[in-house]
């Protein structure tokens, strides 16, 4: 037998083997990349639907905390708020405090910031009523303070909720609601005339 015959014999199937083995593995990568890319996709669908989520939770709850705000401004002017009265405000107060806090662990910081600004806007209205509510005022604070600082909250809430908006990819809608009645600062005005009339 011609050595040279062989040699070529076998360059040709050492050729395809390599060859079929060259395709395998190109194919395994290209099967391991679009893996990859398929993993990538769920895991930003995850992490939208967890902002989502959180986003959704978030503005309820600082939406029934002002609300809650509201009512005890209420309570606060009519008579001598409760046990009740006052666990339903803390009870708002810590629900949003969970989710504020879960929110620092999930937006990005276009939504952190404005968001950042009614938690502390939430904060500085809560001690206010707290101050007012325990007879401990500082220089300024009244019922009409409060309930103006608490009606601005809406706006605040308001810029949040379209930078959660922004984030989610949802554009905003021309006319959207607008987010409270002026009917609570009207509430606690002043009369002109010092009577209660």
């Amino acid at each position: 037998m011609d050595v040279g015959a062989v040699l070529i014999a076998i360059a040709g199937v050492a050729g395809t083997l390599g060859g079929a083995l060259l395709t395998q593995q190109g194919a395994d990568r290209a099967k391991r990349r679009e893996l990859e890319m398929a993993q990538a996709l769920q895991e930003a669908r995850e992490y939208r639907e967890l902002r989502r989520s959180c986003y959704t939770q978030l503005h309820r709850d600082a939406r029934q905390f002002a609300t809650a705000l509201s009512r005890h401004l209420y309570v606060m002017r009519d008579r001598t708020p409760g046990q009740e009265d006052v666990a339903a405000l803390e009870g708002t107060k810590d629900a949003y405090r969970d989710r504020w806090s879960e929110a620092l662990m999930i937006a990005p910081d276009g939504v952190i910031d404005p968001a950042r600004e009614v938690n502390a806007a939430l904060t500085r209205v809560y001690g206010q009523i707290k101050r007012l509510e325990q007879g401990n005022p500082q220089p300024g604070e009244t019922l009409q303070s409060a309930a103006e600082a608490q009606h601005a909250l809406w706006a605040l809430i308001g810029v949040a909720r379209e930078a959660m908006r922004r984030d989610l990819g949802i554009a905003a809608d021309a006319g959207e609601e607008t987010d409270a009645p002026r009917a609570l600062t009207r509430d606690f005005a002043e009369p002109l005339d010092g009577s209660d009339s």
